[in-house]
């Protein structure tokens, strides 16, 4: 039994501080006396990192040119609607049934000329109908397609040169800022123009023929249509969803501040809230059970039954019931015996949380830190994107041969400028070079897919030194809320500040490490995605298990790592030890904590995560049938994040006060030399607790 004498209790507290501080061998996370750079050598390749980041950043702003993605390219290359050509802002296929590949369309690689021009055409005619009306306006409407002015030439030769399409069909414009055919139906016939055929220049054909060039024009179109409902709903109603979200923040901390005086009464009336459920599922699995007593066909075996594809077949049998009702019943004995065995862990995890709730009191900018570190990981974030489009658009524009009829230059690269007196267009007469994609030949351009990677990895590193950051800087706050003797007196004045400066000042190294070996996890997962996207039609079925071994594999290590740094962060803010030592000794502490770590956790992210789910349900009983579809769903998914960011401050408080109070028991006992650091309360369920696994360590306690 720990004993402590309560009255004398600050006064020894007191003592015991500044003999501590004396002795230089102070237990504070605010101490800064033995405190200095941890990982020093990770912190310089983490800034070395960082100056290459933005030196590619740079070196992608200066080729790239978003352009390329934003607006689409004539044949040759030119921007539709920039420049010269800004009154001409779509593009027109002069024979859309050569692009019949969805893909074809996105890589720019259409076999047929494309010209920038003003509007998509209204009606449906051929060239040589619009020849043999030269007068007329026809073949001033018709010439606004053509790449050029054809003067007097004839069909043949205009064909031949392809200076204009062979024919117009009626077309309306897409959100790519493409001309496609007007498809439409009548009955179970597909037309175009309202036309169930159309002349190619050549032959009639039925408007069905396009369909294979066609196939995504109306996902296109119906994604604009949902867009402008979208942006329609937000802009009439956004102040409602600021509304809205300042409603979660109010719950939200209604919620933390409950849980300080009402924490103990949620675990337990959960806990016989579950131990209830399982009861109803025994009465219900009973009752199916004796009604299907004398129900024909309900009397056999599942082994007599065998495997049946249709499981509601199985909810016809007794035994089926009967089994349910013995698994119903063993988890229900187990549950209530691992509660009467854990009920004084219990009693530490419920007064960990009301701790938590105090600190997080005393500590009320912490609430807001998320914001903080929503920022940073904004930065980071629209960093990663911005670079990633520049990169991926500062290639330059690769002209290639384009023939409809067998030729040896097919796809070689070509230059459309001196291509009419080069040797591929005297071997191939009807060919063209054509604008096929950007590309390059340079050593950048050689290059350009380890910067894209590097651009990844530099991203998933930034954003999870951001993260640490933040468990770093909240958990050195919450520390030295806990290790002072006389709370909140003896706490900095601005503990929240203190944190962060002292985050990184001396352990950006230590941050970077440990974001570094979660960096290199995830960018292998990502490598494994795409190879299991590129294996999805292989046949080889140990490639593919192997593969989903390895991914399983890889995601458990990433929860571990996780896991594992953030209670090494705690321990680097408590000791300002380095990265490996920190996280050695939070392995360990959490080793001979075991049974409590499982308890804590459990019982904590049970009831956060309880509370994510009331805030995000009362925030939709109120909106219900109030607002548009689009305008609730952004509300629900703005409440859940602003209750996930409040939460995770106070997942990350208990997770500090935890290992605080473990560091505390192992590190003194009570005596006026070496008296216990948590609160009276916190105290008294320690000495309560019997058959503990985390014991008093007097003799393992080195300064």
């Amino acid at each position: 039994m720990l004993e402590f004498p309560v009255k004398t209790r600050t006064t020894q507290i007191r003592k015991h501080y500044y003999y501590y501080k004396l002795t230089h061998v102070a237990t504070d996370c605010f101490s800064l006396l033995h405190r200095g750079c941890t990982d020093i050598v990770c912190c310089i390749f983490f800034i070395v990192a960082i100056v290459g980041y933005v030196a590619v950043g740079i070196l992608a702003w200066t080729h790239g040119d978003p352009r390329k993605v934003i607006y689409p390219t004539d044949s040759m290359g030119q921007y539709c609607g920039q420049g010269k050509l800004e009154k001409k802002p779509l593009l027109f296929y002069f024979n859309m049934m050569k692009c019949a590949s969805p893909m074809v369309l996105l890589e720019f690689q259409c076999p047929t000329p494309q010209v920038c021009v003003e509007k998509c055409p209204d009606r449906t005619m051929t060239l040589v109908t619009a020849v043999g009306k030269i007068e007329s306006q026809d073949w001033g409407y018709y010439k606004s397609y053509c790449r050029a002015d054809p003067g007097m030439k004839s069909v043949p030769q205009i064909l031949q040169e392809k200076l204009c399409p062979a024919y117009l069909i009626s077309s309306k414009p897409c959100k790519a800022f493409r001309c496609f055919p007007s498809l439409g139906k009548k009955g179970e016939v597909i037309t175009v123009g309202d036309q169930e055929t159309f002349n190619d220049g050549d032959k009639i054909r039925d408007a069905k023929d396009l369909v294979a060039g066609m196939k995504n024009a109306t996902i296109v179109m119906e994604g604009r249509q949902v867009a402008m409902k979208i942006f329609e709903d937000y802009t009439k109603s956004w102040y409602w969803i600021l509304i809205c979200l300042l409603i979660a923040v109010v719950v939200s901390l209604i919620f933390i501040v409950l849980l300080r005086y009402l924490a103990g009464i949620m675990v337990w009336v959960m806990i016989v809230m579950v131990i209830a459920v399982f009861a109803y599922g025994i009465v219900h699995c009973s009752i199916k059970y004796v009604n299907l007593k004398d129900t024909p066909g309900a009397n056999i075996t599942l082994q007599q039954l065998g495997f049946q594809p249709d499981f509601s077949v199985y909810l016809h049998i007794r035994q089926t019931w009967l089994a349910f009702i013995i698994i119903l019943a063993i988890l229900e004995v187990i549950i209530i015996i691992v509660l009467i065995f854990l009920r004084n862990r219990i009693r530490i995890a419920v007064e960990l949380m009301k701790e938590a709730s105090r600190a997080v009191g005393y500590v009320m900018s912490s609430l807001f830190y998320p914001i903080f570190t929503f920022f940073l990981l904004t930065i980071v974030i629209a960093y990663w994107g911005v670079t990633a489009v520049f990169l991926s658009t500062s290639s330059e524009p690769v002209y290639k041969v384009f023939n409809e009829t067998v030729c040896p230059h097919a796809r070689e690269t070509c230059i459309p400028e001196n291509f009419t007196l080069s040797n591929m267009k005297r071997d191939c007469p009807r060919s063209e070079c054509l604008f096929a994609f950007y590309g390059g030949e340079t050593p950048y351009h050689k290059y350009l897919i380890f910067l894209q990677f590097y651009n990844v990895f530099l991203f998933f590193w930034c954003a999870n030194f951001v993260t640490a950051l933040g468990q770093m800087t909240l958990a050195g706050a919450f520390a030295s809320y806990y290790w002072a003797p006389n709370k909140p007196n003896d706490m900095p004045a601005f503990p929240l500040c203190a944190s962060l400066g002292r985050s990184l000042r001396y352990h950006t190294g230590s941050l970077a490490f440990g974001s570094l070996i979660l960096a290199i996890i995830q960018i292998i997962r990502v490598l494994l995605e795409y190879i299991d996207h590129k294996l999805k039609g292989a046949e080889n079925k140990f490639a593919k298990f192997l593969l989903c071994c390895l991914k399983c594999c890889f995601w458990c290590l990433e929860k571990f790592i996780k896991f594992m740094n953030r209670n090494a962060y705690i321990m680097v803010a408590i000791y300002g030890k380095n990265f490996c030592r920190s996280a050695r000794d939070a392995f360990f502490l959490l080793m001979r904590n075991v049974i409590r770590v499982v308890v804590l956790d459990k019982v904590t992210d049970f009831i956060l995560f309880l509370g994510k789910l009331l805030i995000v349900g009362l925030v939709a009983v109120c909106l219900k049938n109030l607002f548009a579809f689009f305008f609730l769903q952004t509300v629900l998914v703005g409440s859940y994040l602003i209750a996930h960011g409040f939460f995770s401050v106070y997942a990350m408080c208990v997770d500090t006060l935890f290992l605080c109070f473990c560091e505390d028991l192992e590190r003194n006992d009570g005596s006026a030399t070496r008296p216990y650091y948590m609160t009276a309360e916190l105290l008294s369920n320690a000495e309560s607790e019997q058959n503990t696994t985390c014991v008093i360590r007097r003799n393992s306690f080195r300064v």
